[in-house]
Order: structure tokens, then C-alpha cells, then sequence
């Protein structure tokens, strides 16, 4: 231990991989690196680690999905992202691969029906209690309330922190950075690194909502109705994309698996509009011959022959412009192609995800930095997105995976970062 400028302690000994946040990816990344002999720090800005992990466990923690790997790698999404590159990375650490993990921590895990996999307790908190037992069982050594300031290079990498008695710097053979991307600050995924990582020269996507609400401007009928109510069983499109699940209105707009899925097409739209299937297992045709003789109030005899709940009935009450259908075929046509103009996604702060972070560009297959040798990215940090469902969270473990495995090989490479 040592001084250097400004009042700063250096720490000059002792680490060979440094690894900065303490979510998923980067206590992945830890646990790999430990278990490939290197000497392990974990920093985090925060009194604990694993807060967004815990968040994401109030819902049960899905942890991935049974969807087949070829299906599964087409999850990824990201501009500039390399061909086959998700396949690559899912073959390091694949879905069997995380299921055996937990299984090892001694969490049993099941799929649901939807092929989502989560832990038979449903809990987070006791699988990341034993995660960082073992951890630290394994070597690592966790520095917290550590927040990362900067990088510079030399005979090894000088990572600066500020922490709770000053400004303090430690030197590492190589970096792995994980500080994640900018949804549910409070959990640490502020952002924060984008200002310490462009000014050496790192180009970064900026980071918009994923995975969110979006906002629509709901007639006061509408909410008197469905606020609250799910539309269950639709099929949705967006820019030519399709999804299928359920959607929830809420006051501000829609929520849910469907509107998420369709995130990174809505986003591209100068004017963002869903159109949904209220009832997909029916044609048109179908849905006439239920009106049978019908010849006028289409909507209130649709409402019980065609079983709408009440989200939907609200919904085709109140399209702009609709006023009264005139038939039952125009009725049954708008069922079939429902428009909702949406006027923008939800703040960043309320995402599940974001999307934006280091361009593909910026790295090797690594997932090394290329202008800065022997820095390493993994998880949300990259500009890469998912739907939920599990494969956010797999994706976290899969380049948290690559990276150290990337670090543990720069270390024995022993080349100078300079």
C-alpha cells in the first residue's frame, strides 16, 4: 500500500482480476475467474451485492427458459452485433448449464408451462446467500462502497474508487467491468460509467428503456373500465414483429410480456402503434357466424357470444373515431386488427432492462475492450437486449462467462496494458 496524487491510496499487490459490480455478470464473472486460480476483488458502489438479482426475485427469479438453443440465441438483439455471436456465447454457459449451477448451490429449479425456469423455493435471497458463500469460501474478496471513478494504464491497470475515507486506486493484471445498464437505479445500474468510459475513446450506444411500459392517452371511459384488467391470449404486431401473451392496462398505458417483446420495434416507429388480435383462434368468418342474428348493438352481443373481457370490450368502445359499428363484419374486423397509438415508452428508471451500452464494434469475441487490452465487458453494459423471461438473466451469466474466461487468459498471457 502506497500514495499517489491527490491524496489517493494505491494498492499496488494482490489482485490479478478486478472485478467491478456486483450483479449477475459480474459475480459470475468472479466466480469464474476464482475457479481459474486468479486472485479475485469484486467492487461494488453499494453496502451489499446482488440488489438488481434480488429485485428481479420478486417475481420468482426466472433464471432462464427450456426454449430450444437455436430459438433461444434469437433472443438477442443489438445493433452491430456479430453474426452467431449469441449461439457462441450460449454455448459457453447455456441454460442446462445454469440449471446444474443453482443446482450445485443447492437450489433446486423447475419449468413451468411456459418454459420459464425458476428456483422451487421461488426466492432470490437464499440463492444468492449461498452464491456469495461460495464465493468467498472460493477467494474472492468483495470491496464494497467502492465507486468507480477510473482506469488508466501502466505496467498493470490503475483502477481508481472513491470510497467512504477517501479516494483509492488499486492496480490489476486485467478488468472486467459490469456495473450493468441504466434500469432501477437504486439498485446501482445508474449509468454512472458512461462518463468515465468515453473519455478513453469507448463509444457507447445511449442507454433508452427496454422491456418497459409505454405510455398511452387513454380516453377517461377506457380506465373507468380496464384499468388494471389484463387483455389475455392476444397476438400483437409492431413494425412488422409479432408477439403473443397478454397485456395489462394501466393508467398511464399497457404493460407486459407482449408490449416488451415488441420494445425494440415500437422504438424505430416516428409514429409507435400495436395492433392487436383480441381473439387470434378465430377468423373473421368465425366471428360473424357467433353473432348469428345480430342485426344491431354488434358490441354489447359480442361482449357475451364472444366471451371479451372487459379490458377488450372498453378498448373497441372507445376506438377514436369508431363511434357505433355498422355490422358485424366491420366489428369483427377491427377484433381481428385493433390499433392503440402508444405516445412513448416509460422512463428509464422504471425499464426492466435498458438497451444502448458499448457498441459491438468496441469489442473483440472476447469481449475485451480492443483500445483498452485487458478490459473486459459483460452483461447490460453491452448494447444488447432480451425479452424477459429468463433470458435476460442468462445472458448476464453467459458474457459474465466469456469475459473472465477472457481475463484469466490475458493474465497468463502476461502482455502490458500500455
Amino acid at each position: 500500500m502506497g500514495r499517489c496524487a491527490a491524496g489517493r491510496t494505491l494498492f499496488s499487490s494482490g489482485i490479478d482480476i478486478a472485478i467491478i459490480g456486483g450483479g449477475p455478470a459480474g459475480l459470475r464473472a468472479a466466480e469464474v475467474a476464482a475457479a481459474g486460480g486468479a486472485s479475485v476483488t469484486l467492487f461494488d458502489a453499494k453496502p451489499s451485492v446482488g440488489r438488481k438479482f434480488l429485485v428481479a426475485g420478486r417475481g420468482g427469479l426466472n433464471l432462464t427458459h427450456t426454449e430450444p438453443s437455436a430459438r433461444f440465441a434469437t433472443r438477442y438483439t443489438g445493433p452491430g452485433q456479430p453474426d452467431d455471436l449469441w449461439a457462441s456465447l450460449l454455448a459457453d454457459f447455456d441454460a442446462e448449464a445454469l440449471r446444474r449451477w443453482a443446482s450445485e448451490l443447492g437450489v433446486e429449479t423447475f419449468a413451468a408451462t411456459s418454459g420459464r425456469v425458476y428456483p422451487r423455493e421461488m426466492k432470490a435471497a437464499p440463492l444468492l446467500r449461498r452464491w456469495v458463500q461460495r464465493l468467498r469460501a472460493a477467494g474472492v474478496k468483495f470491496a464494497l462502497r467502492h465507486r468507480w471513478k477510473g482506469l488508466r494504464p501502466g505496467r498493470r491497470w490503475s483502477v481508481d474508487f472513491a470510497a467512504e475515507n477517501g479516494p483509492v486506486t488499486f492496480e490489476a493484471d486485467a478488468v472486467v467491468l459490469a456495473l450493468g445498464g441504466g434500469s432501477w437505479p437504486e439498485t446501482g445500474s445508474d449509468g454512472g460509467w458512461i462518463p468515465v468510459l468515453e473519455p478513453l475513446g469507448v463509444e457507447v450506444a445511449p442507454l433508452v428503456s427496454a422491456n418497459c411500459g409505454w405510455e398511452v392517452a387513454w380516453p377517461p371511459a377506457v380506465l373507468a373500465s380496464a384499468e388494471g384488467k389484463p387483455l389475455k391470449n392476444i397476438t400483437a404486431v409492431a413494425g412488422g414483429n409479432t408477439a403473443v401473451g397478454e397485456l395489462l392496462v394501466t393508467r398511464y398505458g399497457l404493460e407486459g410480456g407482449v408490449i416488451y417483446q415488441l420494445g425494440s420495434a415500437l422504438r424505430t416507429m416516428t409514429e409507435p402503434e400495436l395492433v392487436i388480435d383480441l381473439k387470434p383462434s378465430h377468423t373473421v368468418e368465425q366471428l360473424v357466424k357467433k353473432l348469428g342474428t345480430a342485426r344491431r348493438h354488434f358490441l354489447a352481443e359480442a361482449r357475451s357470444r364472444w366471451r371479451l373481457c372487459d379490458a377488450a370490450f372498453a378498448l373497441l368502445g372507445n376506438l377514436p373515431g369508431q363511434g357505433e359499428f355498422a355490422s358485424a363484419e366491420a366489428l369483427a374486423a377491427t377484433v381481428k386488427k385493433c390499433p392503440v397509438r402508444l405516445t412513448g415508452p416509460r422512463p428509464l428508471a422504471e425499464a426492466i432492462s435498458s438497451a444502448g451500452g458499448v457498441r459491438w464494434s468496441e469489442l473483440d469475441e472476447a469481449l475485451m475492450v480492443r483500445r483498452l487490452p485487458g478490459v473486459f465487458i459483460a452483461g447490460e453494459m453491452i448494447d444488447w437486449e432480451a425479452p424477459t423471461g429468463g433470458y435476460l438473466m442468462q445472458g448476464s451469466f453467459a458474457t459474465g462467462t466469456r469475459a473472465a474466461r477472457g481475463a484469466l487468459r490475458w493474465r497468463d498471457g502476461g502482455s502490458s496494458p500500455s
